[in-house]
């Protein structure tokens, strides 16, 4: 499978990647790479394969210095010494770092609480970080909610630095920080003159231009259920997409499925969707919207989908008999083409 193939969206623009192309003809060329846990491929539109090269080599680079400030998977990031310090006393963070954990922050209060950076307990204990997967005991996942809260956060904007409550608060940038790492991606290419490019980070992207044969990115939105490859097409131009769904990382126990994003206030992984599309002006709000509107359910999703100017949404929630329901926020009417494959597979409907 290729990496925009392992991706949650699938970029439907057609690669050239043959020399039948002249170096004078401008095409689509993909650079992929492993970053961050997962699969990352900078698609450029370009007249020069090998200069192409050296123009995203510092897009690539971005991918592993963010991974290098925000991974939870290793003790050397900014991430792993906050977690280690913070609740000794306030920790000075990194500029970069404050700066998505203040965004976090925010997306947070905005939703409700769905959207919640200590979440890192609940994720550890389900063995959804560090492994193994399983489903543990209420008493068990009791016992790491005391620890789950923005409350039991001191965070200085003005000084930059962040302290803990208790012991045992730890913070998760995973729901946004791809996302950041990709806006960063994106703002490197156009440092360097490039004005037709697609950036994307396990189906995180956003969309620089166009490719050469068309007047927008194509982008195909994964079926949940990995049916077909895609289930509808979403044209993409100078803004970012991001989904989320519980097929990316799950646990299954005596016939039920349990996905990876937690509820932070439930302490349970969240139920009521599938997936969850959004589109918005960075990769950065799409990833940690696309997260918050999974969360919050059907019903408070569609609210707070129709409520913000800024973010439109596509959530898929689970039917009876194979057929699934994809609501559209009525905002992407003129966009949102459901693929003719998924029509026995999906019901439309507008909100």
């Amino acid at each position: 499978m290729t990496a925009i193939a392992r991706g949650t969206l699938l970029v439907l623009a057609m690669l050239i990647l043959t020399g039948a192309a002249s170096l004078h003809t401008r095409h689509s060329v993909g650079y992929p790479i492993r970053t961050m846990g997962t699969y990352a491929n900078i698609t450029l539109v370009t007249a020069d394969s090998a200069a192409g090269q050296r123009l995203v080599h510092a897009a690539l680079s971005e991918f592993v210095r963010v991974d290098s400030l925000m991974s939870n998977w290793t003790q050397t990031s900014e991430v792993a010494r906050i977690n280690r310090s913070a609740e000794l006393g306030p920790v000075p963070m990194h500029a970069e770092v404050a700066g998505v954990v203040d965004a976090a922050l925010r997306v947070g209060r905005e939703s409700e609480g769905a959207f919640d950076i200590t979440v890192e307990p609940l994720v550890r204990l389900w063995g959804f970080l560090g492994g193994p997967k399983r489903v543990p005991s209420m008493l068990e996942i009791e016992a790491a909610f005391v620890f789950v809260g923005p409350q039991h956060l001191m965070y200085d904007s003005a000084a930059q630095t962040l302290q803990f409550d208790r012991k045992n608060v730890r913070i998760d940038l995973g729901g946004i920080a791809k996302g950041h790492a990709v806006d960063r991606a994106a703002a490197a290419l156009r440092n360097a003159g490039v004005t037709d490019a697609l950036v994307d980070l396990s189906g995180n992207m956003f969309a620089l231009g166009s490719p050469a044969t068309s007047p927008t990115w194509r982008i195909g939105v994964r079926d949940p259920r990995d049916r077909i490859l895609y289930f509808a097409r979403l044209p993409l131009s100078e803004q970012a997409i991001s989904t989320s769904g519980k097929y990316e990382q799950f646990v299954a126990q005596d016939g039920r499925t349990y996905g990876h994003i937690m509820d932070p206030r439930s302490g349970r992984p969240a139920e009521g969707l599938i997936a969850v599309t959004v589109i918005a002006p960075t990769a950065m709000e799409a990833d940690a919207w696309s997260t918050s509107l999974f969360v919050l359910g059907p019903i408070a999703a569609k609210a707070k989908a129709k409520a913000r100017a800024d973010i439109d949404a596509v959530l898929v929630t689970p039917g009876s008999a194979g057929v699934d329901t994809v609501w559209v926020e009525a905002s992407l009417k003129d966009r949102f083409t459901l693929d003719d494959k998924a029509k026995g597979m999906f019901q439309l409907v507008w909100f």
